[in-house]
């Protein structure tokens, strides 16, 4: 008998799980010879978090610390830009009026998101309108139907 992974399934409970989870808080790099948190403490692991989870879920290549080359990678591994958002969907928000920033999430249905929350530093669970970001776009991928 052959098994598959049911990414859909699986991906709805790793994101529930991960809510409040520090987990995705801190990763340490070289940087001039010193080590350092370049996620600062969770105040910029949106992309960290993300990309942990599809990588568990082979649903992406690499784990990313940057919006930009997660994107890439969604790209390169065959997500697709929808309109309206699906369960598991990929929401890209634009940045902050103060920052320079874009932040990615999943969409969980119902109007609401889980992403890693600069605020709280942890994965939380939100509505769309996230920090009044402009929602820039949804990316899908097929094993997610």
């Amino acid at each position: 008998m052959a098994y598959f992974l049911n990414k859909k399934k699986s991906l709805e409970i790793l994101l529930k799980n991960s809510l409040n989870s520090k987990l995705f808080q801190s990763l340490y790099f070289f940087v001039g010879g010193k080590s350092k948190d370049i996620l600062e403490k969770g105040n910029l692991s949106c992309a960290f978090y993300v990309s942990s989870i599809l990588k568990i879920l082979g649903l992406i290549e690499n784990l990313h610390t940057t919006v930009s080359s997660t994107l890439k990678d969604l790209e390169k591994f065959g997500w697709f830009e929808i309109k309206k958002p699906k369960f598991g969907a990929i929401i890209l928000w634009g940045p902050k009026k103060e920052s320079r920033h874009c932040h990615l999430g999943f969409y969980v249905g119902k109007n609401r998101a889980i992403s890693n929350s600069s605020k709280r530093r942890v994965p939380s669970l939100h509505n769309l309108n996230y920090e009044k970001r402009k929602i820039l776009s949804f990316y899908f991928h097929k094993s997610l139907k």
